[in-house]
C-alpha cells in the first residue's frame, strides 16, 4: 500500500509574508524621516528579505 505525501504550501506563504515585510522596511526607507527610522527601515527590508529566500528553500 503507498503513502500518500502531504506536501504544504507553508513555504510559499512564509514567503510572501516576508516579501511584504521587506516592502515595508524598504517603503520605511523611502518615506522616514531622519537617518535613525531610515537604517531600520533597511534593516526590515534586508532581514525580511533574507528569510523569505530561507523559508522559499527550507520548505521546498
Amino acid at each position: 500500500m503507498a503513502h500518500d505525501v502531504a506536501v504544504t504550501d507553508r513555504g510559499v506563504g512564509f514567503g510572501v509574508l516576508f516579501s511584504i515585510l521587506a516592502l515595508v522596511g524598504a517603503a520605511a526607507m523611502l518615506v522616514a524621516p531622519g537617518q535613525l527610522p531610515k537604517a531600520g527601515g533597511f534593516a526590515l527590508a534586508v532581514v525580511a528579505g533574507l528569510f523569505a529566500v530561507v523559508t522559499m528553500q527550507a520548505y521546498a
